[in-house]
């Protein structure tokens, strides 16, 4: 069993800073990428920012130049470092990973429960 354990959520005024982190825990093979989605209300989740094993990050037009994602290997560790918030980057965001539980299985997509962000004064 694999699970994503979100944190750092929260309320901030707009021009703010948040840092998200998101821990994978349990029976881990391999991690090949993680990543960043968010879904705000009425709207379709979207993609924030992913990093796969040695590539560079990627990142939704919407926030490039704001946010950073880095990753801690030996600690299954995503972070999402936002800056310059918007009122816009009001959603849920959750952290999605895709996670080979053993040498012989197949890589499967993981999600954790979702971490509040709301920007506003």
């Amino acid at each position: 069993q694999v699970q994503l354990v979100e944190s750092g959520g929260g309320l901030v005024q707009p021009g703010g800073s948040l840092r998200l982190s998101c821990v994978a825990s349990g029976n881990i093979f391999r991690i090949q990428a993680m990543g960043w989605y968010r879904q705000a209300p009425g709207e379709e989740r979207e993609l924030v920012a992913a990093a796969t094993n040695g590539g560079p990050g990627t990142y939704a037009d919407s926030v490039k130049g704001r946010f950073a994602i880095s990753r801690d290997n030996a600690k299954n560790t995503v972070y999402l470092q936002m800056s310059s918030l918007k009122p816009e980057d009001t959603a849920v965001y959750y952290c999605n990973a895709a996670i080979q539980v053993t040498r012989w299985s197949v890589l499967g997509t993981y999600w954790g429960q979702g971490t509040q962000v709301t920007v506003s004064s």
